[in-house]
């Protein structure tokens, strides 16, 4: 069992800048795929980005979103910087016990998940 935990979102104005932390339980963190996923009310829940072997970004966030770890504290973060107030979402973090051989961009593939965290982005 893998328990993930997000924290550091919040409000921002537009054109701000948040960081994003998931925090992995388990000894093999540095052989998962960690991924991030935003749901917006009303809306499907949308894949953001991705780290496992590559990274791997989407359409909407990629050059302004960047995905990192820390294999030594089991952390995944998700820099976000230029925040549009379309960013605004519950951001969730998940986790698949290995590498993605093909682009992880679907929330069926991984294994578990966090809580969310909510990031608010004001006009």
């Amino acid at each position: 069992q893998v328990q993930l935990v997000e924290s550091g979102g919040g409000l921002v104005q537009a054109g701000g800048s948040l960081r994003l932390s998931c925090a992995a339980s388990g000894r093999t963190f540095s052989r998962y795929t960690m991924g991030w996923f935003r749901q917006a009310p009303g809306k499907e829940r949308e894949f953001v980005a991705a780290s496992g072997g590559n990274t791997y970004y989407g359409d909407s966030v990629k050059d302004r979103f960047t995905i990192s770890r820390d294999t030594a504290k089991n952390t995944v973060y998700l820099q976000m910087n230029s925040l549009k107030p379309e960013d605004t979402a519950v951001y969730y973090c998940a986790a698949k016990l290995s590498f993605a051989t093909t682009p992880p961009r679907m929330r069926g593939w991984y294994d578990y998940w966090g809580q969310g965290t909510q990031v608010t982005v004001s006009s």
